[in-house]
């Protein structure tokens, strides 16, 4: 990648900008470890209401 500079800039102009741009772009950002970007929880509390097994729940839920 080449670096142009315009016809009116001065050489010591295009040194101060590449200092600029080092000072701001010169290092990674941190290293972000990938436990870190993953969050874990349930989608749902478990109801142990719900989750019992009633023998007569599908007469209910079409007839009743």
């Amino acid at each position: 990648m080449t670096h142009r500079t315009h016809p009116q800039d001065t050489p010591r102009e295009a040194a101060d900008a590449a200092v600029i741009r080092r000072r701001r772009f010169g290092r990674l950002p941190e290293r972000i470890r990938p436990e870190d970007t993953v969050e874990t929880e349930p989608a749902t509390r478990p109801d142990p209401a719900r989750d019992t097994y009633h023998a007569d729940e599908w007469l209910i839920r079409y007839c009743g």
